[in-house]
């Protein structure tokens, strides 16, 4: 009997939870049909931006391939007969010639800034801006390269790649600008970063570099020291030697 008890009492739970389930939802119908229609929109609105975001990758990679091909085109100076047996990598991905490189970099600028500015977030748009920054400091336009390589860094991130190659082409530039002291800045927060994707090696010999066009031989020293000390089989480790010998002499 007991046993009997305990199904009545079981069924009569499960028709009193379904009976609740039903009330529960015939109340909240409106409410749950709502919420259904509001997760339904929050999908489609994810799929809306990843169609979008592919669209605009898609767009932005196409604009800088354009730009590509101007600023990987040959430079041919007027006169000189071009050699139609190059090796494949010397022409891949440029059509075209230019007289001087001058010529060439000022036909490609419009188009990396097309394809920077379009997408400016995208890596399409930062690779353009980066290649954009080149293109300027290589035609002496030093505050505007400058100025990129800043925005890449900001857009990319410090510490990404794009974000550390932008400030080691900042440091350079500022250097061809004779902004030493703003150079050897940008210099020195690069060494002090220890990144392993940096070759500390070079920036470390172009700050002192730095050093010793600005006059600064102390420091030329302490820093053409650590290049021996630190990195020993460095391509610059010969030429820190003799200019060791140099200050000393």
């Amino acid at each position: 009997m007991k046993r009997i008890e305990r199904q009545h009492l079981k069924q009569n739970e499960l028709v009193l939870w379904i009976e609740q389930a039903r009330e529960f939802l015939e109340t909240r119908q409106r409410a749950i049909a709502g919420a259904a229609v509001g997760v339904v929109i929050i999908v489609l609105a994810v799929i809306g931006v990843m169609i979008y975001r592919g669209q605009a990758e898609s767009h932005g990679s196409e604009l800088l391939a354009e730009a590509m091909v101007a600023l990987n085109a040959r430079v041919v100076p007027t006169g000189v007969t071009v050699e139609e047996n190059l090796p494949a990598g010397a022409t891949l991905g440029a059509t075209g010639t230019f007289s001087t490189e001058e010529a060439k970099l000022n036909a490609a600028l419009p188009k990396l800034k097309a394809a920077a500015d379009a997408y400016p977030d995208s890596p399409s748009g930062i690779t353009a801006r980066y290649h954009m920054a080149g293109a300027l400091a290589s035609l002496g336009r030093y505050e505007e390269a400058i100025k990129e390589y800043e925005e890449v860094t900001r857009r990319a991130g410090a510490d990404s790649l794009y974000g550390r190659m932008s400030r080691l082409g900042k440091a350079d530039t500022q250097a061809q600008a004779g902004q030493l002291d703003a150079a050897i800045a940008t210099w020195k927060e690069l060494a002090s970063t220890n990144a392993d994707d940096l070759p500390m090696d070079a920036i470390l010999m172009e700050l002192a570099r730095a050093y010793v066009q600005k006059g600064n031989t102390e420091e030329a020293r302490k820093t053409f020291t650590q290049i021996v000390d630190q990195h020993p089989n460095s391509p610059y480790t010969a030429e820190a030697r003799n200019e060791l010998e140099n200050l000393k002499g």
